[in-house]
C-alpha cells in the first residue's frame, strides 16, 4: 500500500514539475521552427500542398508565445497538429531492388527525446514520420531541364516586399533556410558545429536584432556555418557593411598578408602605382591580420584555404572611391591611397589570349582546362601523344572536358567516383548512386606518360570533379596545395524575396566513398605559393610540375 502511494506521489510530482517547467522565447522557437520544417515535409496534408504552410506558421507564433510552460507549448503545438487533418497508417512497400541509404545526416531522435515535449506530442510526432507521405512533394522536387541542379524548392510564396522589421518574415527567412539545409543539404554531418546549435545560436539575431543589418549580417554568417565553399547568402542590405566599390587589382594572402597578384584592370591599377608582388600589410590603418580575423564569421568556405581565397571582397571593398594603404615593395614600407570602382567601371576583360596548351621543355605539354575546349581534346592528344608528360592545369574552372580526355589517359573504363542524392521520399536522408559513368574506353594506345594535376584554392566544385577524373589514369599525379572542397553542383535558390542562398546539393565520393567535401584533392606533392615567388615572377607550383615530370620524383 506504501510503496504504491510512493508511486502515485512521484507520479504526480513528476507532472507538476513538468507543468511548472518554463521555457524561454529561444527554446520554443527552436522547436517550432524544427517542428515546423518536419512537418512541411513529412505529414501528408502538409507535404502535398493543402495548407498554405507561411500562413500557417504565422498564426501558430502568438499562440507559441503566449505558452509559458512545456506543458502549455506542447499543448498549442499538439492542437495545431491535431487540426491539419487524420493521417492514415500504412505499411511500407518492400523495394523491388536494393536500394544503399546514407543516414548520417538523417536524425529525428529529437521528436521523442526532446525533454519538454510531451509523451503524446511526441507520439503523434513519431506517427507523422512512420507514415509520412506517400507520393509528390510540393516544396522540394528534383530538378528538370529548366532546372539543372538535382534538386529545386518548389511553391514558396513569393512576396512582393520583405519588411526586416516584421518579425514574422524574418523567422520565416530563417526557418525556411534552417530546414532547407536540415533535410537537403548532404554534407550536413561534417559541419564544425552541430546544425541545431546554430539555430539556437542565431535565433535571437532574427527575434530582435540590434539592427536591420545586423539581421541580414546573421544570415550571412548563419550561411558561413555550413562550412561549404558552394555556400552563399546575399542581399542588397550588405552594401551598407561591405560596400559597393571594388579594387582594380587582385591579392592572395599569404602570412596574414595581402599580396598583389594581378590586375582586374591594368590601366586603372597602373593610375595608383600597383605592381604584382606588393605587399599590403594595412588598410585604412588596420592591419591586413585583424581585418582577416573581423570578417572571416562571414566568409563561407570548406577549408581556410577556401576561406582566404574569398575574403577578399569583404577586407577590400568598400562605400568610399579611396581607401588608404600600407604596403611594402622592395624592402620599403609606405603609406598610399588607392582608388575604388563600381563593378561595372572596372570594365574587366574576360578575353583570355593564353594558349589553350603549348610545349614546354624537354618534351613536356602543357594544357590550361580553363580555355581548353571539349573539341579541342582530339587535336592535343595527338599533338602530345609522344609527350615525357602531360601538365593538365586544373587552378581554374575547366570546360566539360574531363571525360574527353580521360578517354586518351586509361587503357580501359574506370570508376573515379561515388555520388549522394537526396531521398525525397524521406527528407533528410540520401541514396547512394547504383550506376556512374566510369571514365575512359577501351583503348590499348592509351597515353603512357605521366600526367601530371595541377590544383590550388582556386579549383572548385567541376574543377576538383575533373581532377577526380583525371586522376583515376594509371600514371597521374597531383601537385600544389588544398582545394576549395565543394564537390557537387551548387543549387542557387531565393530564400524569401531578396534573400538568396545557395549550397551543394549533392555529395560527391571517392568510389571507396572517402570525402572530397571540406577537404578537397589531396595532392600527392604539396606545394604553396610564397611571396618571394610572386615577386620573382615565378609559377612555383608549375615549376614543381616541371621538375617531377624531368625526374619523376
Amino acid at each position: 500500500m506504501r510503496k504504491n502511494i510512493l508511486i502515485a506521489f512521484l507520479f504526480l510530482l513528476s507532472q507538476i514539475g513538468f507543468a511548472n517547467s518554463t521555457l524561454t522565447e529561444n527554446q520554443k522557437l527552436a522547436a517550432t521552427c524544427k517542428i515546423w520544417g518536419f512537418l512541411k515535409y513529412y505529414h501528408p496534408n502538409v507535404a502535398s500542398g493543402k495548407f498554405d504552410w507561411d500562413k500557417q506558421l504565422f498564426e501558430i507564433l502568438p499562440k507559441v508565445e503566449e505558452a509559458k510552460t512545456d506543458t502549455e507549448f506542447s499543448n498549442v503545438i499538439e492542437t495545431w497538429v491535431t487540426s491539419l487533418g487524420e493521417i492514415k497508417a500504412y505499411k511500407a512497400a518492400i523495394p523491388t531492388e536494393k536500394i544503399n541509404y546514407f543516414d548520417k545526416n538523417l536524425n529525428l531522435s529529437w521528436i521523442q527525446k526532446t525533454k519538454f515535449f510531451s509523451k503524446s506530442l511526441s507520439a503523434k510526432l513519431k506517427f507523422i514520420e512512420n507514415n509520412k507521405i506517400q507520393g509528390k512533394q510540393f516544396y522540394i522536387d528534383y530538378g528538370d531541364e529548366n532546372h539543372p541542379a538535382p534538386i529545386q524548392f518548389t511553391n514558396e510564396v513569393q512576396y512582393t516586399k520583405f519588411d526586416a522589421k516584421d518579425k514574422n518574415l524574418r523567422l520565416l527567412a530563417l526557418f525556411r533556410y534552417w530546414n532547407y539545409v536540415e533535410y537537403f543539404f548532404p554534407y550536413k554531418y561534417q559541419m564544425d558545429q552541430n546544425w541545431d546549435l546554430t539555430l539556437s545560436e542565431f535565433l535571437p539575431r532574427s527575434i530582435n536584432p540590434d539592427s536591420e543589418l545586423d539581421f541580414y549580417l546573421s544570415l550571412k554568417e548563419f550561411s558561413a556555418k555550413l562550412n561549404d565553399t558552394h555556400a552563399s547568402f546575399g542581399a542588397n542590405k550588405m552594401f551598407e557593411k561591405f560596400g559597393d566599390k571594388f579594387i582594380p587589382f587582385d591579392v592572395k594572402f599569404i602570412d596574414n598578408k595581402a599580396i598583389v597578384t594581378g590586375f582586374k584592370n591594368d590601366s586603372l591599377s597602373k593610375i595608383n602605382d600597383i605592381k604584382v608582388g606588393d605587399v599590403i600589410t594595412k588598410l585604412q590603418g588596420k592591419s591586413i591580420e585583424e581585418l582577416i580575423k573581423e570578417n572571416q564569421k562571414y566568409i563561407e568556405g570548406s577549408n581556410y584555404s577556401a576561406i582566404l581565397n574569398n575574403i577578399y571582397w569583404a577586407i577590400f571593398n568598400g562605400n568610399t572611391n579611396t581607401a588608404e594603404i600600407e604596403f611594402v615593395r622592395e624592402d620599403k614600407t609606405a603609406v598610399k591611397t588607392i582608388n575604388r570602382y563600381i563593378y561595372k567601371d572596372l570594365k574587366i576583360n574576360y578575353e583570355d589570349k593564353k594558349d589553350k596548351y603549348k610545349w614546354l621543355e624537354n618534351n613536356i605539354g602543357y594544357v590550361d582546362l580553363g580555355i581548353l575546349n571539349e573539341e579541342d581534346v582530339q587535336a592535343m592528344m595527338e599533338q602530345f601523344k609522344n609527350a615525357k608528360a602531360i601538365i593538365f592545369d586544373i587552378r581554374n574552372y575547366p570546360r566539360d572536358t574531363n571525360f574527353a580526355i580521360a578517354e586518351y589517359l586509361n587503357p580501359e573504363p574506370k570508376e573515379f567516383v561515388k555520388s549522394l542524392d537526396a531521398d525525397l521520399n524521406s527528407p533528410g536522408r540520401f541514396i547512394w548512386r547504383n550506376k556512374e559513368n566510369p571514365c575512359g574506353k577501351i583503348n590499348p594506345d592509351y597515353y603512357k606518360g605521366n600526367v601530371i594535376l595541377l590544383v590550388n584554392e582556386k579549383s572548385i566544385s567541376h574543377s576538383e570533379f575533373t581532377a577526380m577524373t583525371l586522376q583515376a589514369a594509371p600514371k597521374a599525379t597531383v601537385i600544389g596545395n588544398q582545394t576549395a572542397g565543394a564537390d557537387g553542383a551548387n543549387y542557387r535558390f531565393q530564400i524569401i524575396k531578396g534573400m538568396v542562398g545557395s549550397f551543394t546539393c549533392y555529395g560527391v565520393f571517392y568510389p571507396n566513398k572517402k570525402e572530397v567535401q571540406r577537404i578537397g584533392i589531396v595532392p600527392d606533392i604539396e606545394v604553396n605559393q610564397t611571396i618571394l615567388g610572386i615577386q620573382q615572377g615565378k609559377d612555383e607550383i608549375l615549376d614543381r610540375a616541371v621538375l617531377f615530370a624531368n625526374t619523376s620524383k
